[in-house]
Order: structure tokens, then C-alpha cells, then sequence
């Protein structure tokens, strides 16, 4: 029988704050869906859209980081595989479940809203370092186009 194949890469936004739990035997888990969306032009010429909701588990350090570093809306890369699984929901009920769990991931633009991905130019700044900062910079890059490039110096 030929081995199997089972990754998984999404790329989406978070739907929700990430829920984070601690197992009976003390391992940390983290629960969130991702928003994964994508667009096609039908058969009409208009432009469609379908965005699908992805559940995703992470464990351990992975799932801690997640968690810290993200909130609804987040945009998140994740890469992992696919796992089945049955349960009972609090009625009875026999139910099964697809998600996908995250064995690696990527932040995506800026944090939680902290500028962290913004340019400084949105921050206010004192007129005159900036201006000073700007001829400094103006003044290095003048430096470095006047020096020759020596080849030799070129790893390949």
C-alpha cells in the first residue's frame, strides 16, 4: 500500500481570540479558526468570493505563542495537517470533527495593532533630529554609491 500525504497551508484571518486550555496532564492547547478566503470571476464575468472557516488546534510552545501574539482579526499563516476526530457534544450526540493541526506558522503583517508593521512616519517626531536624521541618511547613501565595487569581494 502506498504511504500517505497529509499537509496542509493556509493562509487567513483569525475569526476569534484564540481559546487556550491546559490538558489533565498539564499540555497546553490553543483553538482558533481561521477565515480563509478566495475569489474567482464566474461564468457571468462577476467577481465571486467564498470564504471558508478553518478550525485549527496547536500544542505546546506553538500554541502558547499563538495565543500571546494574535487576537481576532490577525492574519495568520499556518502549516500543519489534517485530523479527524469523533466526540459527543453535551447532549449525546456522537459528532466528528476536521481540523487542522498546526505543526508550524508565520505571522503576517504588523501585531495586535501595535504599529509594529507601520513605517515611523505615522509617529509624531521632533522637526529638527528628523531632519538631521534625514541628512545623515542622505549623506550615507551618497558615501556608499561613490565607493567602487570590488568583485573580488563577491562570494560567487
Amino acid at each position: 500500500m502506498a504511504k500517505g500525504f497529509n499537509k496542509v497551508i493556509l493562509m487567513g484571518n483569525l475569526t476569534r481570540d484564540v481559546e487556550m486550555r491546559t490538558t489533565s496532564g498539564g499540555q497546553s492547547v490553543a483553538n482558533f479558526s481561521l477565515a480563509v478566503s478566495r475569489s474567482w470571476k464566474g461564468q457571468d464575468g462577476q467577481q465571486q468570493e467564498q470564504t471558508s472557516f478553518i478550525n485549527c488546534v496547536a500544542w505546546g510552545k506553538v500554541g502558547e505563542i499563538i495565543e500571546q501574539y494574535t487576537s481576532k482579526g490577525t492574519p495568520l499563516l499556518v502549516s500543519g495537517r489534517l485530523d479527524q476526530r469523533s466526540y459527543e457534544d453535551k447532549d449525546g450526540n456522537k459528532r466528528q470533527a476536521v481540523e487542522v493541526v498546526v505543526e508550524d506558522f508565520n505571522f503576517v503583517g504588523g501585531g495586535r495593532g501595535d504599529d509594529a508593521g507601520s513605517s515611523n512616519s505615522s509617529r509624531p517626531q521632533n522637526s529638527s533630529s528628523s531632519s538631521n536624521n534625514a541628512r545623515s541618511k542622505d549623506t550615507a547613501v551618497e558615501d556608499i554609491d561613490d565607493k567602487p565595487i570590488d568583485l573580488s569581494e563577491i562570494p560567487f
